[in-house]
């Protein structure tokens, strides 16, 4: 395990959780992940990453929402955690992200290389 591995496991852990709408996929989008994160993802195609960056999509959105949940990027993560990234239906865990561990992620974010999703 990498020290950037590590990283994403302890900001993970940080990052509070919530109960989505089932079948919403509001927050789902082109979004850009560290290249960790997209090494944990199955691999698509270029044309799947084109047809789901053409309509505004992710590629790992299913018909049943997203395929990759449990290993859904940081900046996935923090939709509806805090009043920067809120959801558009008003979920929202009890208590938001601190706003430590939040600049943490966008630091790291900015650190590590990005790869569009």
């Amino acid at each position: 395990m990498t020290p950037n591995d590590r990283t994403i496991e302890a900001l993970r852990r940080r990052i509070p959780s919530f109960t989505c709408i089932v079948g919403c996929h509001d927050c789902c989008g082109p979004v850009t992940a560290s290249s960790e994160e997209v090494a944990r993802l199955p691999t698509r195609t270029e044309a799947e990453h084109a047809k789901a960056l053409s309509d505004l999509s992710c590629p790992y959105l299913g018909k049943h929402g997203c395929e990759v949940y449990g290993e859904r990027p940081l900046i996935c993560r923090l939709f509806g955690t805090t009043p920067r990234l809120p959801c558009p239906n008003g979920k929202r865990p009890v208590y938001m992200i601190d706003t430590r561990t939040e600049a943490e992620i966008h630091q790291f974010l900015a650190r590590t290389r990005q790869v569009l999703l």
